[in-house]
């Protein structure tokens, strides 16, 4: 079971309104809903404040948050977009209602809902100003306070505003964009901590900056899309390529073309092009380099090689041990 509460609020009662917030909350209801190939993914509640008669009360807030991280899911999801505030007793996020800052509901609250909760994974993800202070009390000496499981990602720092650029939030346009695919690993898996690193590459130094904070044992996939390898070609890695810095070695046969080819050069090989084709596919997602030639055509045409980058030795490692 996984669940997401989505909350995105223009609509302030007694405060300066917003204008990406509930279009962001739609766009990551829409992402997260499905994988990549249309299969379900997170059953998502969505609530949005739009104007006087669509706002999101504190109380509704606060109840909905208790009901997200009530129950033993596998994943409990909790995304929001609106105002947020922070002062001495701590960080706010503030509903339609409310007519001051401490009248939202208090990050240090949540916190502690989600510490308390069964769920197996918590993940917060949060579109406000100053929303970096959450997970980090006022009391606690300015050390996160993380339950296992519990991850943390954040437009902003503690002491920044959360920016909307042509009608949407910065931050979450980025992850929306890091869930579309930009962000998964060859398998497809969409994790926190990969969906941080592209926010994080994105952003300047001098513009806001996201805060990542988690304690978890390993990371939790959010979404699938299709991989750019199929698992049952890169499970074939450890064929092609048996043991560390081994180079595979090639010949014309591998090459399926027939342009190109010298006068009593070998023609093409049907099982060793049917190779070919798969480590050329190693070599468009840089698991795979051919050595001493600019590209795997030539390697094949002039009898050289090609061996494992870096990150094909790594991909290498984890099928050897059984991990894919």
């Amino acid at each position: 079971m996984r669940k997401a509460l989505v909350v995105g609020i223009n609509y302030y009662a007694c405060g300066s309104p917003l204008y990406g917030c509930v279009d962001d909350a739609h766009a990551v209801k829409a992402i997260l809903s499905r994988h990549g190939d249309g299969s379900i993914n997170f059953d998502v509640q969505l609530f949005t404040g739009t104007g006087s008669s669509d706002s999101v009360s504190r109380n509704q807030l606060k109840d909905h948050i208790q009901k997200l991280f009530s129950d033993d899911s596998e994943i409990a999801l909790f995304y929001f977009a609106g105002h947020g505030h922070i002062e001495s007793t701590g960080g706010y996020l503030l509903a339609s209602d409310s007519r001051r800052g401490d009248e939202g509901v208090s990050l240090t609250e949540i916190l502690e809902l989600a510490n308390k909760s069964r769920a197996k994974n918590k993940i917060i993800v949060l579109d406000s100003c100053h929303s970096g202070i959450a997970g980090t009390p006022p009391l606690s000496g300015n050390h996160a306070v993380l339950a296992e499981g519990l991850t943390i990602l954040t437009a902003s720092t503690e002491d920044q505003y959360a920016t909307e650029k042509n009608g949407r939030g910065v931050f979450t346009t980025l992850f929306v964009d890091a869930l579309s695919g930009v962000s998964a690993n060859l398998l497809g898996d969409i994790s926190p901590g990969s969906v941080y690193a592209y926010i994080d590459q994105s952003l300047g130094a001098w513009e806001q900056r996201p805060v990542f904070k988690t304690n978890v044992k390993s990371f939790v996939s959010l979404r699938k899309i299709q991989p750019n390898v199929q698992l049952t070609d890169l499970q074939r890695i450890t064929e092609f390529f048996p043991i560390a810095g081994y180079e595979f070695p090639l010949n014309p046969t591998f090459e399926p073309e027939m342009k190109g080819r010298s006068e009593g050069m070998p023609d093409p090989i049907p099982g060793n092009t049917r190779k070919f084709a798969v480590l050329q596919k190693f070599n468009r997602v840089n698991l795979v380099v051919p050595v001493d030639a600019p590209h795997m055509w030539n390697a094949a045409m002039e009898s050289k090689g090609c061996k494992l980058t870096v990150l094909g030795e790594h991909y290498r490692r984890l099928v050897e041990r059984g991990r894919i």
